[in-house]
């Protein structure tokens, strides 16, 4: 699956350097998602194998620290080198990392999957189970809505700088948000194991939410940056500890299916939120729209509660080194 999805994500990468027209484009966005989502979900789910029981908040936490890295170097990486070279220079940085990646991935030691003439049998015909885990759709819907909430800054936080006379800082937004996470990240996966996931959980919606509410309000460059700081601590723990839930709750065997279920429901807030949140901002403009995604993660505060925080056991969990 890693082998498959990193080719295809080279070769759908490489494809946007001849891309002449839009219908071309967005097929080949269709295909370099797919490929993108085969591969994360392989990473995923490798990750999730090796990582103890004992420790799966605190490893699942360094995986996801790679990821929020990403999200954040990746924006502001690709503003400067649009500004400064332009837009395919972006691609061909693309195309070089992926390649360097892929190198990677032949040293990988990955735990071996078994099947046997029994597990065929049963995972014959069609059925939703076979393309979600039950056990982590609670945890998945959750991170819809964070994700969609999040989406707002991934896709309006450059217009919405340029329209506040701070496009200049802005960019920074994503460094403030990547150092917050970074740092956070070894006592945020501790705490996890340690005192159950509820002690990292809601802490990360009303961090979250309190960011987007001093975004939305901003009108100086520290309240930006004050706001990426509180987002990071917010989005950055919630997904990681949100993946090491859907793990955790699930069987043994199902932690490739757990993980795809996850990424799922995540990718669908991020991908939908822009489409929905750009038919909102003409009537309540960009600051309206990043206090209702406020009060969405606020309503999300509750929602976890219900749907999964109420049943959890927090007693302090003994680590074995």
């Amino acid at each position: 699956m890693l082998y498959i999805g990193f080719i295809f994500f080279l070769i759908t990468t490489c494809l946007y350097f001849i891309v002449t027209n839009f219908s071309f484009l967005l097929i080949n966005r269709f295909l370099n998602g797919a490929a993108l989502g085969m591969a994360s979900t392989a990473t995923g789910t490798i990750v999730a194998k090796i990582i103890p029981n004992e420790r799966r908040g605190e490893g699942t936490g360094y995986y996801a620290l790679s990821v929020v890295l990403a999200a954040a170097f990746g924006p502001f990486l690709g503003m400067m080198l649009t500004h400064q070279i332009g837009l395919m220079s972006n691609f061909i940085l693309c195309s070089i990392v992926l390649v360097i990646s892929f190198i990677t991935i032949f040293f990988l030691k990955v735990p071996q999957v078994t099947s046997t003439k029994k597990k065929v049998e049963k995972q014959g015909g069609f059925s939703l189970q076979h393309f979600f885990e039950v056990k982590a759709i609670p945890i998945a819907i959750i991170a819809f809505f964070v994700a969609f909430g999040y989406s707002s800054i991934l896709t309006f936080l450059t217009a919405y700088t340029q329209e506040i006379h701070l496009a200049n800082i802005g960019s920074f937004f994503f460094v403030v948000y990547a150092l917050f996470t970074v740092a956070s990240r070894p006592f945020t996966g501790r705490l996890f194991d340690e005192r159950g996931e509820n002690w990292v959980m809601y802490p990360s919606f009303i961090s979250f939410a309190i960011g987007l509410l001093i975004l939305g309000e901003a009108h100086q460059g520290i309240a930006l940056l004050i706001a990426g700081g509180l987002v990071g601590l917010g989005y950055g723990t919630f997904s990681a500890s949100a993946q090491a839930i859907s793990i955790k709750v699930s069987p043994k065997e199902h932690m490739g299916l757990a993980t795809s279920t996850y990424f799922i429901f995540l990718d669908a807030g991020i991908g939908i939120g822009p489409f929905v949140l750009g038919m909102l901002v003409p009537s309540i403009g960009y600051r309206g729209m990043y206090v209702s995604m406020a009060v969405v993660l606020f309503i999300c505060f509750f929602l976890y509660y219900f749907l999964h925080g109420r049943s959890t056991n927090t007693l302090k969990l003994k680590r074995t080194v």
